[in-house]
């Protein structure tokens, strides 16, 4: 019997591994998302394809990205953990619980970037509500979930600064979890026991827009300026078994947010029609614009820092960042972060 030189072996063994196919990545993704103005990107991206191009561009093929609508962070968090979606889009203090969670672990989570920046206002119809001061048990302040959504730590951020650090707590008994567009209509026809509402826009400006409704603090004013909300979160896992899908979808993010910067009407435009929402076109364009208090979209993170030593102050996480760099993959860290 003839037996294969060993040359031979090697050639046929290499034509064999030069056949065999390249791992494919993922292919189609899915991103939790939600209704506000806040993921504005999304709805460019979605308008745009710009995923989609990107993607075809580093040789992806024709694949494509849904957006699905998620409410609260904890279901956001879920989904990503159990794969139903490739990137989150969750706010802070919902981020940095699952990052204390699974850090260093098979199920580790980062974020890939920034996604928002927008001012939550503290809006009352109470006439005798002139601070957090002012507040007392017949006060009611809907957040969208009690204790741990963004709304709720900024109560107790808000609570720490009025009444000092070890009463952080001190309003949790006053919050009620609303979505927002409840807590709009009950501030608005004053007919519940709400009395303050954490609101973002569009909602923050339908209700200031009525007489006797007031907006008593802002996020901005809390923390010292802009600070990121909404941040865009993958799994480690994901991210290195699919580089050049996270790149693309990273690419197309970037390029949604430029697109927004040039013209922010035809932004505004695309979110009314999408969402079909009851908010003007005019409206949605105000707060984009407004000046002390403006929503703007960038991929570098501002103050997160600043929610992680609260919640590791108030034992909401166990593992507390050296830097804002430990919470973010590595592609961002040359951005002026914070």
């Amino acid at each position: 019997m003839m037996t294969m030189s060993r040359s031979l072996r090697v050639i046929f063994a290499s034509v064999a591994f030069a056949a065999a196919p390249v791992c494919a990545e993922i292919g189609d993704i899915k991103v939790a998302s939600g209704p506000s103005i806040g993921y504005l990107p999304y709805y460019v991206m979605d308008q745009h394809k710009l995923f989609e191009k990107n993607a075809k561009a580093a040789g992806l093929g024709d694949v494509k990205v849904s957006f699905v609508e998620i409410t609260g962070g904890a279901a956001m968090n879920d989904a990503l953990l159990s794969g139903a979606v490739e990137f989150s889009s969750v706010a802070v203090p919902a981020f940095l619980t699952l990052w204390s969670k699974t850090r260093g672990t098979p199920q580790e989570v980062k974020a890939a970037a920034a996604l928002n920046s927008q001012p939550v206002f503290m809006n009352t119809n109470n006439p005798n509500v002139k601070s957090v001061k002012d507040l007392t048990a017949k006060d009611r302040i809907a957040v969208t979930a009690v204790k741990v959504s963004v709304h709720a730590i900024i109560v107790q951020m808000a609570a720490a600064q009025a009444f000092g650090e070890a009463n952080y707590a001190q309003l949790d008994t006053l919050t009620v979890g609303l979505p927002h567009a409840v807590a709009r209509d009950a501030l608005l026809s004053k007919s519940g026991d709400v009395t303050v509402h954490m609101a973002t826009e569009p909602f923050a400006a339908q209700e200031l827009k009525q007489p006797g409704i007031r907006s008593i603090l802002s996020s901005y004013d809390l923390l010292g300026g802009p600070a990121t909300v909404s941040l865009v979160v993958a799994s480690s896992k994901f991210r290195e078994a699919n580089p050049k899908t996270y790149a693309a979808f990273m690419a197309g993010l970037n390029e949604a947010i430029n697109m927004i910067a040039k013209d922010k009407k035809a932004a505004a435009e695309i979110f009314v029609k999408a969402t079909k929402s009851k908010a003007s076109v005019l409206e949605v364009l105000e707060g984009l614009e407004d000046k002390k208090n403006p929503i703007t979209f960038s991929t570098t993170p501002l103050h997160t820092m600043r929610f992680a030593e609260f919640m590791s102050k108030a034992k909401t996480i166990q593992n507390k960042p050296a830097s804002w760099k430990d919470l973010f993959f590595p592609e961002i860290h040359a951005l002026p972060g914070s």
